[in-house]
């Protein structure tokens, strides 16, 4: 394992794109939190603290769109560019200073989103051409350890930094990593292929001999003439198609989805374990450092359990472990807890790390960005229904009783992969 990092850190392009996860990173989870208390003590609402968490997802219901944004330029100034843009506009929160102007501060979430969509379909795509392929699993593993890892420090200083300036300040140290980001990208070396333009003829067809013909041309003109507002759709609809068309991504796709949903399910339902085990609703906390723990030990190792199983049983074996751990947290133990809080965190990852591996390895360049964020779009649109639906089910059934049932439901979730052809591992 010290061999694998070690090596991907000794990757110059790797090295960089890793620290600019964590500088921005750190910012983002920061502000994550800080924003929902904000609100909550500008307005005392629940719901309205919620709405910042929306707004930050929402943009990835449009995923497939914004990922052809990625597709259409080029990405190393696509990712400085985004980066700059967010460094310039959170200073602008300084301007929420009551309920008034709390539509400043979604205004600016919705725009945090969207810059995120299209940040992570380019930075796939850029490092699926910049990176030696068989070093793509173990970055993606490092790069979900740097994201687990920033979530377990970062919110604290946040919450801190809140409570002794207010969320503006918070602001400001999310801006001043974004700049810092931007930096650390604008130091990458890479070569990139000029975007590959769609062709006005529509995707998939071949002119008919006729149309090359004088006595077809009139139908080939009309083709060509249609209005370009259709083309953008077509386009987007190429990274849907690929996706569709590939059964292994197809597979993975479907497995890392319905994940994510069973995940949403099950986070719902944190406070009443915490209820069950005797504790204050504040012992969430230890349970969700125990699942980011887990997190990061996974992405230490996924690169080479990548190498030994390849994507679908690694994948297998992440689903596998998540379902019996769902199930143990219906015990009521402090230690079986923490220990199935652990055991979460390690599965959970391993289908979208598998996900996001085999999408850089099966898809052709000039498509990455836009199946990147489609990708992205099927696997955590699913999370946010889940949460919501968890939310309903919580309140009728007993968690005792719900955990185990999600338990089984992921179990039976794993036959698609299981039948599925073997995806290739990386020599």
């Amino acid at each position: 394992m010290t061999w694998t990092v070690t090596r991907v850190l000794g990757d110059r392009t790797a090295g960089l794109y890793l620290t600019g996860v964590v500088v921005s990173g750190f910012g983002t989870s920061a502000m994550w939190l800080v924003s929902g208390i904000w609100v909550k003590d500008l307005t005392g609402s629940d719901g309205l603290a919620a709405l910042c968490v929306f707004a930050l997802w929402a943009p990835t219901l449009i995923g497939p769109a914004l990922g052809t944004l990625a597709d259409r330029t080029r990405r190393r100034p696509l990712l400085i560019g985004t980066n700059l843009v967010l460094a310039a506009l959170l200073p602008v929160l300084f301007a929420v200073d009551g309920q008034g102007r709390l539509w400043i501060l979604f205004a600016v979430l919705l725009v945090y989103g969207t810059a995120g969509v299209v940040q992570d379909a380019a930075e796939s795509a850029l490092l699926a051409g910049a990176i030696d392929e068989r070093l793509l699993g173990d970055l993606n593993g490092l790069r979900m350890t740097a994201n687990e890892g920033m979530k377990l420090v970062a919110p604290l200083t946040g919450a801190g930094l809140y409570a002794a300036y207010g969320g503006a300040r918070v602001a400001l140290l999310d801006a001043v990593t974004f700049a810092l980001a931007a930096g650390v990208y604008a130091l990458l070396r890479v070569r990139e292929t000029p975007p590959v333009r769609t062709s006005a003829v529509l995707v998939g067809e071949r002119p008919r001999d006729g149309a090359r013909r004088a006595g077809g041309r009139a139908r080939g003109d009309r083709r060509r003439s249609r209005p370009r507002a259709g083309r953008p759709r077509i386009r987007t609809a190429e990274g849907v198609r690929h996706l569709r068309r590939n059964p292994r991504l197809r597979v993975l796709v479907l497995a890392g989805g319905t994940t994510m949903l069973l995940a949403g399910i099950n986070g719902a339902t944190v406070y009443a374990v915490t209820e069950g085990l005797g504790h204050s609703p504040t012992y969430a906390g230890v349970l969700y450092v125990a699942q980011g723990a887990g997190s990061v030990a996974v992405g230490l190792v996924s690169g080479t359990l990548l190498r030994r199983l390849g994507e679908q049983r690694f994948a297998v074996c992440g689903i596998a472990l998540t379902a019996v751990a769902v199930v143990l947290r219906a015990v009521p133990d402090d230690a079986v807890a923490l220990a199935a809080g652990a055991a979460v965190g390690a599965g959970l990852p391993c289908p979208l790390i598998a996900v996001f591996t085999a999408v850089q390895r099966e898809t052709p360049a000039h498509l990455l960005g836009r199946v990147s964020a489609t990708a992205n779009t099927l696997l955590y649109a699913p999370n946010a229904i889940g949460l919501a639906l968890g939310a309903g089910l919580v309140e009728l059934v007993d968690y005792r009783v719900l955990l185990p049932a999600l338990g089984l439901i992921r179990l039976v979730t794993l036959g698609p992969l299981l039948r599925a052809v073997p995806a290739r591992t990386a020599d």
